[in-house]
């Protein structure tokens, strides 16, 4: 029926959604801070940060993100294969978290959310951006209306009722301008590994002495921090947290105790074991954040073994082969297999994906938990195997809709225990 109507009535359809549902919970974020993060990647850690940085700030903190809806020390997986839900559910948590006397809610905002205006009534104090590399390319119509969806998150502030509003904005993005632009009366940050890309007129955050011995570690002004966090991408997500933090007054002692707090998130560059040899799951899913992933692990791998796959349902075919051009530039051996299939058949994803490989003979097994088993099977004493896509999900969708439970990091476990 949906794509029956015509868009512009879609469009009014999904407002008048939004507002039915602020109406009915009575505008509950106008009486707490809300932080709205975004981006292509990165989103759910920061998410994970900025609780952990407020919490130890002494406010109590409510976030919801792809991984968990956690209000106070209560949580709940994230199973709804959607990281921000619909607008009764995003207006009913904003309600629980004022009702359980929360002060601060951090929210994991997305193009797609965005787009039916999910997103919409939400009284904003702060939107913040991760990163923005293409993503969602098919689903919004190209690059240009997936940037202009992340965009009309930025202006949101500018319907917001909130007195004191900030943007935070990554500097090293090609399109951070429009961004910065987004809404004229927010005061501005900018962050970036880099301090010859900030702006030298803006709020800025930027880190010296960074060593990526042991996760990571930096000085910013007389502040020292350290994360268990490894890689440049974490770098980047942690800087976007402290920009975020000092927007809001919170003590850079508090920052740097919260940021250390952070021992690993669920799904990200997770290790599932490090000895004989490493087995590592993380989500990477686009391009960018698969190569970001590669790029951390390849140095510290005596042989790279990389087990992945692509979305199925119609989702950004035009990513399948640049998924496996990444493979084959950074992985010694690749295993392409399922991930979420839905309605398409997965020989024709893996197929696609395996356009992009021209220097490896891929194996192709589409029984995902017989790729992982075959992958840790071969693996030797100090090589790395790598299993993306679906990370901490806790369900894989199959045709028809049909959802299976699944877990890559208990399937790993159970192999590994065998073994």
């Amino acid at each position: 029926m949906r794509k029956l109507i015509p868009q512009p009535i879609m469009l009014v359809y999904h407002w008048c959604m939004a507002l039915t549902a602020a109406l009915w919970y009575q505008f509950p974020s106008r009486k707490l801070t809300v932080i709205g993060v975004t981006g292509t990647n990165g989103k759910s850690t920061t998410v994970e940060i900025l609780h952990h940085v407020f919490e130890e700030a002494g406010h109590k903190t409510a976030s919801a993100s792809s991984l968990r809806f956690r209000i106070g020390s209560e949580e709940v997986v994230n199973d709804k294969k959607m990281t921000m839900p619909g607008r009764f559910f995003v207006q009913k948590f904003l309600f629980d978290a004022k009702a359980a006397g929360c002060d601060v809610v951090i929210l994991e905002t997305t193009s797609e959310g965005a787009r039916q205006f999910r997103h919409a009534h939400i009284a904003f104090d702060t939107v913040a951006i991760t990163n923005l590399t293409p993503e969602h390319i098919e689903s919004h119509g190209g690059f240009e209306q997936y940037r202009e969806a992340k965009l009309k998150i930025f202006r949101a502030l500018n319907n917001s009722w909130k007195k004191k509003k900030h943007i935070i904005v990554n500097a090293t993005m090609t399109d951070a301008k429009m961004f910065l632009d987004a809404a004229p009366h927010a005061e501005v940050w900018e962050y970036a590994r880099d301090a010859k890309l900030l702006e030298s007129s803006l709020h800025a955050v930027s880190p010296t002495d960074v060593s990526f011995e042991r996760g990571v570690s930096f000085m910013i002004e007389r502040t020292y921090f350290e994360s268990m966090l490894e890689g440049e991408f974490n770098l980047e997500n942690i800087l976007c947290a402290i920009a975020v933090a000092s927007a809001h007054h919170v003590p850079p002692e508090s920052i740097r105790q919260g940021i250390g707090k952070v021992l690993g998130v669920a799904g990200r560059l997770e290790y599932i074991s490090r000895e004989p040899f490493a087995v590592v799951v993380d989500y990477a899913h686009t391009p960018d954040a698969l190569e970001k992933v590669y790029q951390t692990l390849k140095p510290q791998a005596k042989h790279l073994v990389c087990v992945l796959g692509a979305a199925g349902g119609g989702r950004d075919k035009w990513k399948r082969p640049e998924l496996g051009k990444i493979a084959d530039q950074f992985c010694d051996e690749i295993i392409l297999t399922d991930e979420d299939p839905y309605d398409e058949d997965p020989k024709t994803i893996t197929d696609e994906v395996s356009k992009g490989i021209t220097t490896h003979k891929a194996v192709i097994e589409l029984d995902r938990k017989k790729a992982i088993e075959i992958a840790i099977q071969k693996a030797n004493a100090g090589d790395t195997i790598i299993i993306t896509g679906k990370g901490f999900e806790p369900l894989m969708v199959l045709a028809g809709g049909k959802k299976i439970p699944w877990d890559d990091r208990a399937i790993a476990r159970n192999i590994i225990n065998k073994s």
